[in-house]
């Protein structure tokens, strides 16, 4: 086998919260002569990834992002944009959210809700906010006629026409 040449580094943890034994985490990088800094941007990094990893299952459980099944691309980049934008909501909306956690959830930071819980309680913002439009309409059709009730209205006749007599037949006999 060939022999690759980089940098390896352990990153190894003082202390854990509860009576979990760190173990250590090994990171490995195709630089060569990498200097103090490049390895504290890369371990750096490494943690940040789960902030991503966290956000990209949050866009697909709680926002839905995989469950449509849209072919076209155009389509689906539509979809990935309306994702990204209701999660940006959910960001902006947070010093406003009040925090409806569960039973098993700890308290979140003061003013630091997850998207998760600010989606929960995002149903509560709207009395609290400004309305820049009218209230929607209704969605469903209007009552109409009750039932049992007839109908007073003529409907409208229309005489049906006959053919003048000097149309001829295909065939040329008339």
């Amino acid at each position: 086998m060939p022999v690759v040449a980089g940098a390896l580094i352990r990153l190894q943890v003082e202390h854990l919260l509860g009576d979990h034994a760190p173990k250590p985490a090994w990171l490995w990088s195709s630089v060569v002569g990498a200097t103090a800094a490049d390895v504290d941007r890369w371990w750096q990094a490494f943690l940040r990834r789960f902030d991503l990893e966290h956000t990209f299952r949050l866009f697909k459980q709680t926002l839905g992002w995989t469950a449509p099944k849209i072919r076209p691309p155009a389509a689906a980049d539509r979809w990935t944009w309306l994702i990204i934008t209701a999660y940006t909501q959910l960001r902006l909306a947070r010093p406003l959210a009040v925090d409806l956690r569960r039973p098993w959830e700890r308290p979140a930071d003061p003013g630091r809700p997850t998207p998760a819980r600010v989606r929960r309680g995002f149903r509560h913002l709207r009395p609290n906010t400004s309305h820049p439009t009218r209230a929607p309409k209704p969605g469903r059709p209007g009552p109409g006629r009750p039932p049992g009730s007839r109908n007073r209205a003529r409907a409208t006749r229309h005489d049906v026409g006959k053919h003048p007599a000097s149309v001829t037949s295909p065939t040329g006999a008339g």
